[in-house]
């Protein structure tokens, strides 16, 4: 299982304008967090840069760029007080995808020893960098990592594992529109969906469709008649049945090649939220607070995307008042749900307390009303937000982040906001790329 070493867009440019300048070569050392998937994945996230001085080179020429021993000290005392990984990035000035060279490879050997002398636990890596792509490793060693680049796109800056397999020709109409590799680029992610029901099963027979091949889909409930107007692939028979495994059964019956785990569980507690570290995207269909603000958290915090949505229909004496829905993309660089005002602390309190504890609570009175809903305008919202992961995903030229959309008007609106600098989600004050060092705000019951 190869590797990752993820890093936000905004560090991504800043790399490159900062080192491919000048004519010699140029280094930098990333401070990187840990995520690790339980199918034995490493993955590398990194959380800041640090860019030496002229004067704490020792050599700088168009063929190589060494450190100070003073530099190196001081960086791995850092990371080595913070439990952090060490990238270390240097530059090759040519015009095509590097390799890693000789040099490359006594300096790792070296680096690598000094660390080990220094007891400086964790994986480390090495980065090249030039004006024709990218190359990564684990630090002394030719295993490579894959590089991604995540923010308004999820971009594969390397791929060590990129082949050249034909494309099934069921999605010749999309390979078309689209090209071959954004198809395989979509036949390679592994998508998790939060909430099975009116969004989150159209949802997976669209994916399904789309050519998307991997799957996690987690939700505790079962289907209830009240259901049936817009759960689809739900029947009668299906009654009491959980909805993760009827939208696994249409899956299946679509292309037995599908891989899909379904999880009979609440996103809220703690052993469900961690499974959503596995996937490369995450579709948010659920309709509570409390899950919204578990899965965003594993978003920013394990720099994982997550396409949020949701659909309202507010009535009032027998009269429909409105009808709206919500696609919003959450990731590195684009602002939370708490920065955006659209979660309510009362409500995520309220969902994340058990039953007894709810029945208890003082401040928490009566039980919620179902929403209306109808499969419409699900079925709206959940292409709106297909499309958008088209955008993010395969390159296509889809840049909104944020779509309202009023079916009453009608009107589909993009909006643009701005994360706030000190959220203790979305920045890097707060559980941005954190990873595994900080625990999710979960039910640990």
């Amino acid at each position: 299982m190869t590797g990752e070493l993820c890093i936000t867009e905004a560090d991504m440019a800043l790399l490159r304008k900062r080192l491919l300048c000048g004519d010699s070569e140029r280094c930098a050392v990333l401070y990187a967090a840990q995520s690790q998937r339980c199918h034995g994945q490493r993955r590398l996230l990194v959380r800041e840069i640090e860019f030496p001085q002229e004067a704490e080179y020792t050599a700088q020429s168009a063929i190589e760029a060494q450190l100070s021993p003073m530099f190196v000290a001081r960086v791995t005392k850092r990371a080595a007080k913070d439990k952090l990984s060490m990238i270390f990035v240097h530059t090759h000035l040519d015009h095509h995808v590097p390799t890693f060279s000789q040099i490359d490879d006594r300096g790792e050997h070296a680096l690598r020893t000094f660390l080990t002398n220094r007891e400086v636990d964790g994986d480390h890596a090495a980065l090249v960098l030039s004006e024709g792509g990218i190359r990564a490793r684990l630090l002394g060693t030719e295993q490579e990592l894959r590089v991604v680049v995540l923010g308004s796109k999820r971009s594969i800056a390397f791929d060590p594992d990129a082949d050249d397999l034909p494309t099934d020709m069921a999605f010749d109409r999309q390979v078309r529109a689209f090209g071959a590799e954004g198809q395989k680029q979509l036949e390679k992610l592994r998508v998790a969906i939060v909430g099975l029901g009116g969004t989150g099963s159209i949802m997976a027979q669209q994916l399904v469709h789309l050519g998307i091949r991997q799957f996690i889909l987690i939700d505790p409930d079962e289907i209830e008649t009240t259901n049936l107007n817009r759960v689809v692939n739900a029947t009668r028979d299906d009654v009491h049945a959980n909805k993760a495994e009827i939208a696994a059964r249409y899956l299946r019956s679509f292309d037995p090649r599908v891989r899909v785990e379904t999880v009979a569980g609440d996103v809220t507690r703690d052993a469900v939220a961690r499974r959503l570290i596995e996937a490369d995207v995450v579709m948010g269909c659920t309709d509570s607070h409390g899950s919204r603000s578990v899965i965003q958290q594993v978003a920013y915090q394990h720099l994982i995307p997550c396409i949020d949505m949701g659909s309202t229909i507010i009535q009032s004496d027998g009269e429909v008042k409105g009808i709206y829905g919500r696609v919003q993309l959450l990731a590195p660089g684009l602002p939370c749900l708490w920065c955006s005002e659209l979660l309510n602390a009362a409500e995520v309190r309220r969902d994340m307390m058990s039953e007894s504890e709810r029945r208890v609570d003082p401040y928490i009175v009566g039980s919620r009303e179902p929403a209306p809903s109808v499969v419409s305008l699900n079925g709206t919202v959940v292409s709106l937000a297909v499309t958008m992961l088209l955008g993010v995903a395969v390159g296509a030229p889809l840049d909104a982040t944020r779509l309202m959309y009023n079916a009453c008007s009608p009107a589909l609106r993009s909006i643009h906001g701005q994360p706030k600098q000190d959220c203790f989600i979305c920045s890097k004050k707060g559980a941005l790329a954190w990873g595994d060092h900080r625990r999710l705000f979960t039910r640990l019951d």
